[in-house]
This record gives C-alpha cells, sequence and structure tokens, in this order.
C-alpha cells in the first residue's frame, strides 16, 4: 500500500484517480485542487508518492510542476509522478534535471484509461525508478536532426532505445519486441558504443538516454 497525495484541480478526474488509486489498494491521505494546498498536504503528512497535474490553479502554467519540485528540494527523494494534458517535452526536461535521485514520472493523462499501465507506472515511481510517457520519448526521437550520432542507429536499436527510455529494464524490453532478452543486451551494447554514453543500468542509464535525447533535439 503506498499513502498518496493527489494533486488535480478537474473535479471529475481527481475523484477518478482517487478511485482508482483506493480500489488498488492504495491509500490516498490527501487529494486537492492547487499547488499551494499540494505543498501543505505533503509536509503535513509525508506520503510516500506525489501525483500532479503540471497546469493548476491560479495561473494554469506550470504550477503543479513547480510545487513538485520544490517538495522534493525539500523532502529528499520524494516520489513524483507527474500528469500532463498534452506532449510538454520542455516540462519533463525541466522535471528530469536533477540528479534522478529518487522516482520520477512524467505520463500523458490519456496513460490514466489504462488503469493496469497507470498503476505499473505509479509503483516502479514509488520504487525509485524513472517512467516516462511513450509518446514523450517519441516527439524527442522525431525531434532528432538527421546527422546526429542518433542517425547511426538501426530501427530496431531505435526500438530498443524508445523503451529503455521509458524506463524499461532488458527483460520487459525482450517481452515487448518478442526477442530474446540476449539480443536486448546486444542492441543496448550497440546504442551506448554508437552514442558515446555511459553503459550504467537501472535509473542512470535511463537519466542519460534521455539527456542525450534532450542535447540532441532539433528544437
Amino acid at each position: 500500500m503506498l499513502r498518496v497525495v493527489l494533486a488535480e484541480d478537474a473535479v471529475l478526474l481527481r475523484a477518478g484517480l482517487a478511485e482508482i488509486l483506493t480500489r488498488s489498494g492504495n491509500q490516498v491521505v490527501a487529494a486537492v485542487g492547487d499547488a499551494d494546498a499540494l505543498a501543505r498536504a505533503v509536509d503535513e503528512d509525508r506520503p510516500d508518492i506525489v501525483i500532479t497535474d503540471v497546469r493548476m490553479p491560479p495561473g494554469f502554467h506550470d504550477e503543479g510542476l513547480r510545487a513538485a519540485l520544490a517538495l522534493r528540494t525539500r523532502h529528499d527523494r520524494l516520489p513524483v509522478l507527474v500528469l500532463s494534458q498534452y506532449v510538454a517535452t520542455a516540462y519533463a526536461t525541466q522535471l528530469l534535471s536533477g540528479d534522478g535521485a529518487g522516482g520520477l514520472g512524467y505520463l500523458l493523462k490519456d496513460r490514466v484509461g489504462e488503469v493496469s499501465e497507470f498503476l505499473d507506472a505509479l509503483a516502479r515511481v514509488a520504487a525509485g525508478q524513472t517512467v516516462i510517457d511513450p509518446e514523450v520519448i517519441r516527439v524527442l526521437l522525431q525531434q532528432q536532426p538527421t546527422n546526429r550520432p542518433l542517425a547511426r542507429l538501426t530501427p530496431r536499436e531505435r526500438e530498443v532505445l524508445a523503451l529503455m527510455a521509458e524506463g524499461l529494464n532488458n527483460q520487459t524490453i525482450a517481452q515487448r519486441l518478442v526477442i530474446t532478452e540476449a539480443s536486448v543486451v546486444k542492441h543496448s551494447s550497440n546504442i551506448f558504443m554508437k552514442l558515446d554514453l555511459d553503459p550504467t543500468e537501472g535509473n542512470r542509464r535511463v537519466l542519460a538516454v534521455l539527456a542525450h535525447l534532450r542535447e540532441n533535439a532539433g528544437h
């Protein structure tokens, strides 16, 4: 069971998320509608994880994201799962620009409709992993100029890279692509060699890949 603070200004979505979380055996210790209330709830309830919308009152810009970043500064390694209505790679970049300590997630709200995927992402973030929405990864990959190192990758290596950037481990990548885990390891090694990345495991590997995609984006 996870103790969750939920921040979402849309009343119906907030109620729906709370219902999903409760039915899956978690405890929603606070469900709030603005960034200030989010900060107070975390300070008072000390949850296991925060789920927050990016855009919240009063300005409906990035108040939820900024509140989450501030809370991670005050509460070391606080896992945060950020929800966004649209693909905004700048928000993902801002969220992931730190050292990666503690779980981090950036999902589109459409992903909540896939309850099992949403709950899997929640559990992985709570466990300290990095989880990025596949659509965000797709956009980042599309932004890559053709003359950059990414062009050296084969189509299969690009598929592996995309799943790696989502935070999936080798076993899950193998299952998704219907290949052996040994093949995933081979493709991963080629990717890191071609992109001159440190072939570290786990969260650091994800952050290294995301950093490469951000730095080499076309815009």
